[in-house]
């Protein structure tokens, strides 16, 4: 069973930053894509951004050129640097990985990342 820490939520105001981290732990398979995904309230979950295991990224429109997805293989840890964050970015962000030759996913537990304007 894969657990997901996700840290580095909060309140920021407009035009800042904040960074997010996602902790893997007990995957016993290569761990494949990694993902952030967020919710609004009222909205439908929606991906942010993913990065596969060989480093390709891929972005919603509304986070192009403002967040930036990594990830550490080493430590099993995905991150999202958002910079000139906006009010419509507040939301509960949840850590996505998929894992082994089946793609097994996995929820983290979901952060909350307010904006204030």
């Amino acid at each position: 069973q894969v657990q997901l820490v996700e840290s580095g939520g909060g309140l920021v105001q407009a035009g800042g930053s904040l960074r997010l981290s996602c902790a893997a732990s007990g995957a016993r398979f290569v761990i494949n894509t990694m993902a952030w995904y967020r919710q609004a309230p009222g909205r439908q979950r929606e991906l942010v951004a993913h990065v596969t295991s060989g480093g390709s990224t891929n972005y919603a429109d509304s986070v192009k050129g403002r967040f930036t997805i990594s990830r550490d293989n080493a430590k099993n840890t995905v991150y999202l640097q958002m910079n000139s964050v906006k009010p419509e970015d507040t939301a509960v962000y949840y850590c996505n990985v998929r894992v082994g030759r089946y793609d097994y996913i996995y929820w983290g537990q979901g952060t909350q990342v307010t904006v204030s304007s």
